[in-house]
C-alpha cells in the first residue's frame, strides 16, 4: 500500500519563502500520487495519499482537468493522468534531443533538394523553428532556429493544425479568426485546403500562400499518440518547385524524413 507523503517540509518552505506557491506545489503533488499501473484515483484517495484536505483536492483536480493534466471519468467519479502530463514528460525527454536526432535527416533532404528544411513547434498562434537546414545553392529566404512564422498562413503552421485534435483545432481557429478578422475568409479557405491536401497526400501544399515566390510542402510530426505535435516543412523558390514536384517529389521525401525521425524517437512502435 502506498504511504501518505509528509508535507511538513512543504509547509516549512512555504512559511520561509514568500516565492513558494503552495497551490502549485499541491497540484504537482497530486500528479505524483498516481503510481505505476494505477489508472484511476478519486478525490478521497488523492487526499489520503497526499495529506491535502479533500476540499482543496476537489478544486485542484477540477483545475488540472480543465488544463488537460487530468482526465475525469464521470461514471466512476475518478481521475487519471491526462495527455498534458505525458506532453510535459515527453518534451523533457525528447524536445532538446530531437534537434540532434532530426538534424542529419533534415540536412540530407536540404542538400538533395537544394531547399530549406525545418522542424517547428507551436507557440500560441505562431510557429517557431527548432531546427532549420539549408541547401548549398542560393535561397530566396533563410530562416534560422528561433524564427517565427504565422500559424494561419505558413505551410508549417497549417500542417501543425492538421496534426492536432479537432477540438484543439477549432479552439485555435477561433483565436486566429479574432486576429485576422478582415482577411479571415481567405485565410480560412487556405487552412481548409491544407486539411484537404493532408487527407489526400499525407502532407500540405503551399504555393506562394505565405510569401510570393515561395512554395513548400509540410506535414505534422505526431508523437506519443498525439500528446506532442510538431511539424516539418521543405520549401524554396516557386519557380523551381512546381505543383508536380511538390506532390510527386518533395512531399513523399518529407514523409520519409518524418518516419525516420519517428522511428528514432519511438523505436518500439
Amino acid at each position: 500500500m502506498r504511504q501518505t507523503p509528509s508535507h511538513e517540509g512543504e509547509h516549512e518552505q512555504a512559511g520561509k519563502d514568500r516565492n513558494f506557491v503552495t497551490a502549485l506545489a499541491r497540484g504537482l503533488e497530486l500528479l505524483r500520487a498516481f503510481g505505476a499501473g494505477e489508472e484511476y484515483l478519486g478525490n478521497a484517495e488523492l487526499s489520503n495519499r497526499t495529506g491535502i484536505p479533500r476540499p482543496s483536492v476537489s478544486r485542484l483536480t477540477y483545475t488540472l482537468t480543465q488544463l488537460g493534466y487530468l482526465q475525469h471519468n464521470p461514471d466512476i467519479e475518478k481521475y487519471r493522468l491526462g495527455a498534458g502530463v505525458l506532453a510535459l514528460g515527453y518534451r523533457y525527454l525528447a524536445n532538446m534531443g530531437i534537434r540532434d536526432l532530426a538534424r542529419p535527416h533534415l540536412q540530407r533532404l536540404a542538400d538533395a533538394t537544394d531547399c530549406s528544411v525545418s522542424l517547428g513547434t507551436a507557440d500560441r498562434t505562431s510557429m517557431m523553428y527548432l531546427e532549420s537546414c539549408h541547401g548549398t545553392g542560393p535561397l530566396i529566404i533563410r530562416l534560422g532556429v528561433g524564427s517565427r512564422l504565422p500559424m494561419a498562413t505558413s505551410a508549417i503552421g497549417r500542417a501543425w493544425l492538421c496534426g492536432v485534435s479537432d477540438e484543439r483545432r477549432q479552439q485555435l481557429m477561433g483565436e486566429l479568426r479574432a486576429i485576422h478578422k478582415g482577411d479571415w475568409a481567405r485565410i480560412e479557405a487556405g487552412i481548409e485546403k491544407s486539411l484537404a491536401d493532408y487527407r489526400e497526400y499525407g502532407f500540405c501544399l503551399s504555393e506562394e500562400d505565405w510569401q510570393p515566390e515561395i512554395s513548400a510542402v509540410a506535414l505534422p510530426l505526431v508523437l506519443e499518440g498525439g500528446a506532442e505535435v510538431m511539424a516539418l516543412n521543405c520549401g524554396g523558390h516557386s519557380l523551381k518547385l512546381t505543383h508536380d514536384k511538390l506532390v510527386k517529389n518533395l512531399g513523399p521525401r518529407l514523409k520519409a524524413v518524418a518516419q525516420d525521425i519517428i522511428n528514432l524517437l519511438e523505436p518500439t512502435r
